[in-house]
């Protein structure tokens, strides 16, 4: 295959051997109940140094309870492959959690061009819809993919992706490589104990982001009953042998919304945004204690940090109506 052009960034070396025999070793494969809180999956789950995705955004159906617990155990090092990452990443910077971030798309925020500036994170520009390709790839056990897009563009510099000669129509074609992370997180509607899991509305890549990681973590808004999942398989999104993580966390995407539960809550999200625009890394900082520091769990940020009122608000304030997804 001849290679005409690469971009000079790094990347993780795909591994689809050595990602299988990782499972094969490392994954329980019955029924086996995977239920955790946020501190035990973070806790065992996620390491320093790990290469983490998640599907979604801090604004809709993000893993964002999982993400302020990551924060607050403080993990270090860990390399973030996203789509969206302003405000998630912004988020995890401002934590001290970040060494590397493969970029989707990326938006302003001072606690990350800070760190730019300085010197301190190593940034590989791709695009959002690369990020996923790469995931599929990874999710089906081939070491690259070809896309029909990126080639000419200047993320393609700071990337890996390569432009070679196609050997069937011998024309140019962009390819990337297989994206196997260590740790997946998906929040979704519904899931059993065991990790089938269901997601409605609009959507990212839930099932790429669980199918090419090694350890995946699942946080829902209901547990429910497995006879339910079977009653309708067609509805199960992730299927369980997938899953090494079920974490039960009723509004765990607020401040963003989950779509026919709840509402996004705009004068949350907004703060976000202030404390990340700002030049004073202080705001940050109050932000953070705030939010994730001042609470010990996600239920407890629901109550001292939320509080009831504004929850039943953003469910009356659902786009679709309650029961759309049953």
């Amino acid at each position: 295959m001849e290679v005409l052009a690469s971009g000079t960034a790094n990347f993780r070396m795909p591994d689809p051997d050595g990602h299988r025999e990782y499972l094969r070793e490392h994954r329980a494969r019955g029924l086996v109940d995977r239920r955790m809180t946020e501190q035990e999956a973070v806790s065992n789950l996620v390491n320093d140094g790990d290469y983490l995705c998640y599907d979604c955004t801090l604004i809709q159906r993000g893993p964002s309870s999982l993400i302020r617990e990551i924060i607050r155990q403080q993990k270090k090092d860990l390399w973030i492959g996203g789509r969206f990452t302003y405000l998630i990443v912004n988020l995890l910077v401002a934590g001290g959690c970040v060494g590397k971030i493969d970029v989707g798309y990326i938006g302003v925020g001072r606690a990350l061009n800070r760190v730019l500036d300085e010197g301190n994170i190593e940034v590989n520009e791709w695009s959002n819809s690369a990020m996923t390709m790469r995931q599929l790839a990874g999710a089906m056990g081939i070491p690259f993919i070809p896309i029909r897009f990126f080639g000419g563009a200047d993320s393609f510099e700071h990337s890996g992706a390569k432009l070679i000669k196609d050997p069937y129509t011998h024309k140019e074609v962009v390819v990337v490589p297989a994206l196997n992370p260590d740790v997946g997180m998906v929040h979704v509607h519904q899931c059993d104990i065991y990790g089938n899991a269901r997601v409605f509305g609009t959507s990212v890549s839930p099932y790429e982001t669980a199918a090419s990681s090694r350890k995946v973590i699942i946080s829902t808004e209901e547990i429910i009953d497995t006879e339910e999942i079977r009653r309708d398989p067609s509805k199960t999104t992730i299927p369980y042998y997938l899953v090494d993580a079920v974490v039960e966390a009723p509004f765990g995407a607020h401040p963003g919304e989950v779509p026919g539960l709840y509402a996004s809550d705009t004068e949350a999200i907004m703060e976000a945004f202030r404390a990340s625009g700002q030049a004073d890394p202080e705001a940050m900082k109050a932000y953070l204690v705030k939010n994730v520091y001042s609470v010990a769990s996600h239920e407890e940020y629901l109550e001292k940090v939320v509080g009831v009122p504004r929850l039943l608000e953003l469910k009356r304030r659902a786009t679709i109506k309650e029961g759309y997804y049953r």
